[in-house]
């Protein structure tokens, strides 16, 4: 099979599939990449020049829109299909965590998947392990131990028996347990895979800015913020920082979460109650610069309600063509909701509306109460992201999920 195929499938309607972040992902870069190599005619290496033709951007393009959910981790997004798998076809991710997702599908009785390998964009992870010698004997000393108890017979065999290559990219048929490496799962084992030789790193960098920039599928992003009184002081400063960093373009292009022309962004701050929402569409610097001083201008006070902002972030999606974005809200609590609409509320405005996998990922926070947002993170395949130690970190972290 070829990313052609893939292409042709997915707007086809026949294909449904998963692909993690190419910016916030090793795995979605990796597969990111064989697209670019793919749709390029498969160069020897990449270059700037092919990131500039205008059939590879056409079609880069098109295949990143016809993904049907993000997300920013690949062992996340395995676990999402497996509690998924009834709306999702496919999921783009490592050999390894295919194989892990098919003996839980077997396990529980479930058609497994076939892994396919783009014979014309298939990269490899090769993550080898390195010690940077800075002058610390000890540490250098606890290095070696641990890569020789990495290389001892035993344990390479234990991690071959969890799905992951261990030697050559063709495997030895004699050694591969074919109970793990399963040929009717389609995991050619045996097979010697020629990859992708991966850009040099300033090509890289300007492929992944596009892909943040001009070719992913456009985000629709509602922050719902805690503006209650508890938020006072650091925590109201801490999370004015963590938007800034997320609105704020040049910020925002250190961590490769750029808005895109066609981005949308609603921020709903609340308390007891909705305060006001504020859209921005694109990714104008000075519409955005002017959303961040309207969130620093907003004072803490009053109760907590959680659950109205995300039933009214839900009204103002299901108001857009939806399906056409990358969807989510991203809600930051302090405290336990303890005033106004319930989880029940919620559940029947979330059936009301006909949705069935749009995420609402939280960040804990303060003294939230971590199972009115894991019930919530249930009810919409969402995520809690905890913000205690560092919130500046979770925020960024949530939104490399869409």
């Amino acid at each position: 099979m070829t990313v052609n195929d893939v292409l042709a499938a997915s707007e086809s309607g026949r294909l449904r599939f998963m692909m993690s972040s190419a910016t916030q992902s090793n795995s979605g870069a990796s597969a990111y990449l064989g697209f670019l190599y793919a749709f390029a005619g498969g160069p020897e290496v990449l270059t700037a020049d092919h990131l500039k033709d205008q059939a590879v951007r056409d079609k880069v393009k098109r295949i990143l829109g016809s993904v049907n959910r993000t997300a920013g981790s690949s062992g996340w997004l395995k676990d999402l299909f497996l509690d998924q798998y009834g709306g999702y076809d496919a999921m783009v991710n490592y050999e390894a965590l295919i194989i892990e997702a098919n003996q839980g599908l077997t396990t529980s009785g479930r058609e497994p998947l076939h892994a396919v390998y783009p014979v014309d964009g298939l990269a490899i992870a090769d993550a080898p392990l390195g010690f940077v010698n800075k002058g610390d004997a000890k540490k250098e000393e606890a290095f070696r131990s641990l890569q020789a108890f990495l290389l001892t017979p035993e344990t390479q065999s234990k991690i071959f028996a969890l799905g992951r290559r261990v030697g050559p990219l063709g495997l030895n048929s004699a050694q591969v347990d074919r109970n793990v490496f399963r040929p009717e799962w389609g995991i050619d084992a045996a097979r010697t895979i020629t990859p992708i030789r991966f850009p040099p790193p300033a090509v890289t960098r300007e492929a992944l800015t596009l892909y943040q920039t001009a070719f992913r599928k456009p985000s629709l992003t509602i922050y719902c913020l805690d503006f209650s009184g508890s938020m006072k002081g650091q925590r109201e400063q801490d999370m004015k920082t963590a938007m800034r960093l997320l609105l704020d373009q040049g910020q925002a292009a250190t961590y490769l979460l750029q808005a895109s022309p066609d981005d949308i962004t609603v921020v709903i701050p609340f308390d007891s109650s909705l305060r006001t929402e504020w859209t921005v569409a694109g990714n104008d610097p000075q519409a955005l610069n002017e959303l961040i001083a309207k969130i620093v201008q907003t004072q803490t006070n009053g109760g907590t309600d959680i659950y109205s902002p995300a039933s009214r972030a839900l009204e103002i999606i299901k108001g857009k063509d939806y399906e056409n974005y990358a969807s989510a809200v991203i809600l930051l609590t302090d405290g336990e909701s303890n005033t106004g609409k319930k989880l029940p509320d919620l559940q029947a405005q979330y059936g009301k509306l006909g949705f069935n996998n749009l995420p609402i990922y939280s960040i804990l926070f303060g003294e939230a109460s971590s199972k009115q947002l894991q019930e919530i993170a249930a009810l919409t395949s969402g995520r809690v992201f905890d913000g205690k130690k560092n919130l500046i970190d979770a925020f960024r972290e949530a939104k490399g999920y869409n």
